[in-house]
């Protein structure tokens, strides 16, 4: 396949079938700085050089009841990490203030377990407000599973985005969970749209799914319309069911970027959890597909820290996006 000219047609507008998506996936070594820059094309035309950097607060830790089998805070993990209950609206609003002078454009706010309580709900809803008047920070919340109603709790309080991502396709998710469904993360993210919210989801390469798998998640994503695509690299976790689940490859981790962008050329596309683990030397590469990041670290795991993520920026010929005042 002529990688380049599949990138000037979806810079132009065009789509990328299914079938150019498992070929993305399925491409040689020798042609992965040609599925790269195709990808780049497209991120180019609609982002230019920016990249967004997003700042996780991991506002209450452990303590769920779900069995995600690659989470380290799930019911089924016996990882050793950091346990606590909700943090104060205090400490959320203080995260946001650190999150504004570091120059992030979005801050995310994430509970572990399987729905909002309603006083978590409540602690999200005057943060957000608190937040809002504080800052000029694009503001995401991850709560977990949200009916309609509390949806649209957070949307008055002035929360911009929610954060719930499918994980894996439809086929492969049963193996991964059995707590709740592929079904109710999409009615979630639905309910999200259904607000008025943008919709923040993604997934992660290398939980054993098939390169098939990866390509009908990039697919629903496309249908379901969301704004936002995380793409997570899975980095095994001691104490996990998937503690022995090989680690995913850089390159393979390049072509899943590459596709994701492909299939999704106007999304914001985040090179997320598992950056460093995954990609090592080949992160800058990474940039030329997504064009945002987190930074300063993810839930449990640590990242390579703000000033290296910059410098890495700057580098590679990439700037961070500035904040809308």
């Amino acid at each position: 396949m002529n990688w380049l000219d599949c990138g000037q047609r979806v810079k132009a507008g065009g789509a990328l079938t299914r079938e150019e998506a498992l070929a993305v996936l399925q491409s040689s070594d020798d042609e992965i700085l040609e599925v790269v820059q195709a990808a780049f094309l497209a991120r180019r035309q609609h982002f230019g050089r920016d990249v967004n950097l997003h700042i996780l607060r991991n506002a209450q830790s452990g303590l769920c009841g779900e069995n995600c089998a690659f989470c380290s805070q799930s019911a089924s993990s016996a990882a050793e990490i950091e346990r606590y209950p909700l943090q104060s609206i205090e400490e959320i609003v203080a995260g946001a203030l650190d999150a504004q002078r570091a120059g992030a454009v979005k801050y995310c706010v994430v509970t572990s377990g399987r729905a909002p309580a309603a006083d978590t709900l409540d602690t999200f809803c005057e943060a957000a407000r608190l937040i809002r008047r504080a800052t000029s920070l694009h503001l995401c919340v991850s709560p977990g599973l949200l009916t309609e109603g509390q949806a649209r709790r957070l949307a008055g309080a002035g929360v911009h985005r929610v954060n719930h991502n499918l994980e894996t396709a439809r086929r492969y998710f049963p193996a991964i969970c059995t707590t709740h469904s592929y079904e109710d993360r999409v009615a979630t993210v639905r309910a999200v749209k259904a607000a008025g919210m943008e919709a923040c989801c993604g997934g992660i390469l290398g939980l054993g799914e098939t390169l098939e798998d990866r390509v009908d998640l990039a697919f629903a994503l496309r249908e379901l319309g969301v704004d936002s695509i995380p793409v997570n690299f899975f980095n095994p976790r001691p104490g996990t069911p998937l503690a022995d689940q090989p680690p995913l490859g850089a390159r393979d981790g390049l072509r899943g970027l590459a596709m994701f962008r492909l299939v999704n050329p106007t999304r914001d596309i985040r090179a997320a959890g598992g950056r460093e683990a995954c990609l090592g030397a080949l992160q800058p590469l990474a940039l030329y597909a997504a064009n945002s990041i987190f930074t300063s670290g993810y839930l449990t795991t640590p990242g390579q820290g703000r000033p290296a993520d910059i410098r890495m920026l700057e580098e590679a010929g990439f700037r961070p996006a500035k904040l809308e005042m």
